[in-house]
């Protein structure tokens, strides 16, 4: 099961620590929801998800407002007493004391944050959705080119990172070099990312290790992309067939989702960088709502037409 410390959400979503006594890095979330907890201050646990992060903003606080002090007590008590991860205050909301006494006691973090609950709500859902995804690593570049995410494929030594090089040096950005850690966030969208000690460092083989975020500035590089696309570059082969007009889309599978895949064969000469934008922008378009290839196709058959009835 796919789970991270508390401290990242923490640090990521600048949340304030009501709580600085609790180790943070011990306690594990492991849903990507969040619930926010009016029914349980109500007494109602039937159907309770304890293993979510908990937030409270203006309705909760002005519900527990309005109980007298000890019924606030014992609602406190019951909800911090169920093993939840932590309590999330928004639109900075101070927390009671005693409420802050009862954390201590049973290990719960209360935290704090000044946006609005609904907001933060969506934020950290996203986020969390990605930290929580089902990963996998494979051996590629990841490259974003025109806002299209490109995977690009290949035996060790083709060319794989000098493509990706080209594509910097032309203004686009780097994701990640060798490593590529995907996560599958929805049954529609990957996620691409990079290990954290690789990150923004590319191999050249006779040059050693660049930094590219130091060398062509942060412009030109990117934590994390979708992947909308893979390109896989493969020795040519005068035996192998290619294709030449692009009718149909072939794919491949990543953790049950498919995505988009070309296959270029290298030989000397040829500008990989050049047909990888070609491939993203071809592929935008498509997106779009235009094909080339279809209406390449369609205006062959209509000059076929054309030329039979004519010679009737």
């Amino acid at each position: 099961m796919e789970k991270f410390e508390l401290t990242k959400l923490i640090e990521k979503m600048n949340l304030k620590n009501m709580t600085p006594q609790i180790d943070t890095d011990t306690i594990m979330i492991t849903q990507p929801d969040i619930n926010r907890p009016a029914l349980q201050l109500a007494g109602f646990y039937d159907h309770f998800d304890n293993e979510r992060v908990q937030m409270i903003g203006f309705v909760e606080k002005a519900y527990l407002d309005s109980l007298d002090n000890e019924t606030k007590l014992s609602r406190y008590d019951q909800l911090l007493s169920s093993h939840i991860p932590c309590v999330v205050f928004c639109r900075d909301i101070e927390p009671d004391f005693e409420l802050l006494e009862l954390a201590l006691k049973y290990n719960t973090p209360i935290l704090k944050s000044d946006k609005s609950t609904s907001s933060l709500m969506a934020e950290i859902i996203r986020w969390q959705k990605v930290q929580l995804a089902p990963t996998i690593s494979i051996h590629g570049v990841l490259v974003d080119v025109y806002g299209e995410g490109v995977l690009i494929m290949g035996e060790s030594g083709i060319g794989k990172s000098e493509a990706a090089l080209e594509l910097i040096r032309r203004g686009h950005r780097l994701i990640s070099d060798d490593v590529v850690e995907i996560h599958k966030v929805s049954d529609d969208t990957l996620i691409g990312t990079s290990p954290d000690i690789t990150r923004y460092f590319m191999e050249l083989r006779g040059i050693g290790i660049i930094d590219v975020k130091t060398l062509y500035g942060v412009e030109n590089v990117k934590e994390t992309q979708a992947i909308d696309m893979v390109i896989k570059l493969e020795d040519w082969s005068k035996e192998k067939q290619y294709d030449r007009l692009g009718l149909g889309d072939e794919t491949i599978e990543f953790l049950g989702n498919k995505v988009v895949c070309h296959s270029i064969p290298i030989r000397p000469g040829r500008n990989i960088a050049i047909i990888v934008e070609t491939a993203a922008v071809n592929y935008r378009q498509k997106k779009m709502g235009y094909n080339a290839a279809e209406a390449f196709y369609n205006r062959v058959q209509s000059r076929l037409t054309n030329a039979e009835n004519e010679s009737k």
